[in-house]
Order: structure tokens, then C-alpha cells, then sequence
């Protein structure tokens, strides 16, 4: 009761003043630095991540929108033949595992491939293409250190107050192949 009680407080308090990531910025970059970077660095994500990347590779942009048309209209469809494609891989269920294993903490968790495609994923995205986003742009190609934190934001599908951490995905040479993109319920870290 009385952490339901505090998360009811926390969660006043965010609605009362605007909140950006920086305000959570070190306890966020301790957890990308900690738990989110292990998820990066999993077997199962790196494998996807590559196999992916191999099929992808000669995409071009028209091809990209093509595929991302076909999963924004296959989010509020009633067949969803690329979605359930994606949600089946076992590294989507690895992603689901962790989520569900974080005790609320995380309220999402998806990864992208050099082009800035989903690969896997705890949960169906608004979007297939995260590429034209900062959390693919500001991690992938930008080295094997880099981190984006969005500002806080309430997740109309979780009710939550969010920020989205994204680390790159880097293989056993330390190239970086893809991202990855955690929502962090931001509520938590106030607990």
C-alpha cells in the first residue's frame, strides 16, 4: 500500500510540473549503463540483430516506408501477418521475459536493425520504421558508448510516466549493428 501510495504521488507531482529526462538523467544512465546494456548484449539480440541486418541490407527507402505502412496498418488490424512475425521470433520473447521479469520497471522494450527496423519486441509499436526517430539516430552509428534518453512522457498505452533509453547493439567485434530502446517507468525511480 504505501508504494502505491508513493507512485500516486510521484505521478501528482509529474503531472503538475513538465518533466524532462534530465532530471532522471543519473539514475537512467545507471540503469542503461547496467541492466539495459545486458539486454543489448544478449545472445538472442545480437543474433537477431544480425540475421536481420543480413536480410535488410539492400533495402532501400522506398522499400522501408513500404514495410512501415504495412504495420501501421496492421497495429489496429484484425490479421497482422508481419506483427505476429515479429512478436514470434524467440528474441522477441527474450525481450517480453525481461519485461515482464522488471516488476514494472520496464513498460517496453523493442530492438532495431541497421536501417532502423524492429527486429524484436516485448510489445506491437505504433511503427515498424524507428530510423527517422532520435532513439535509433542518436545511438546507432554514433559508436559503441553512445545513449539517448527521451524526455518523460505519459505512454498512452500503459498510463505510465516514461522516458525511452536507448543504447546501441554491438557485436563481439564492437561494431555497433543496431539499438536498442527500453521504456523506463519513470515513477519507479523515484521509489
Amino acid at each position: 500500500m504505501k508504494r502505491s501510495l508513493l507512485a500516486g504521488a510521484c505521478a501528482l507531482a509529474l503531472l503538475v510540473s513538465p518533466v524532462a529526462a534530465n532530471e532522471f538523467e543519473a539514475p537512467l544512465k545507471e540503469l542503461a549503463n547496467s541492466e539495459i546494456i545486458a539486454i543489448a548484449a544478449a545472445p538472442e539480440v545480437i543474433a537477431a540483430v544480425k540475421a536481420q541486418n543480413a536480410e535488410t541490407a539492400g533495402y532501400d527507402q522506398a522499400t522501408i516506408d513500404a514495410a512501415d505502412a504495412t504495420w501501421r496498418e496492421e497495429v489496429s488490424a484484425s490479421s497482422s501477418p508481419m506483427i505476429d512475425a515479429v512478436l514470434a521470433r524467440p528474441a522477441s520473447s527474450f525481450l517480453a521475459a525481461k519485461k515482464d521479469g522488471s516488476s514494472g520497471l520496464y513498460t517496453e522494450i523493442f530492438v532495431m536493425d541497421a536501417k532502423g527496423l524492429n527486429v524484436a519486441q516485448s510489445d506491437v509499436t505504433s511503427d515498424y520504421w524507428q530510423g527517422d526517430e532520435a532513439k535509433w539516430q542518436e545511438t546507432y552509428g554514433k559508436g559503441a558508448d553512445s545513449l539517448h534518453l527521451s524526455d518523460v512522457e505519459l505512454d498512452e498505452s500503459s498510463q505510465t510516466y516514461q522516458s525511452q533509453v536507448s543504447v546501441p547493439v554491438v557485436d563481439e567485434n564492437g561494431d555497433v549493428i543496431g539499438a536498442l530502446t527500453v521504456g523506463v517507468n519513470v515513477e519507479y525511480l523515484m521509489m
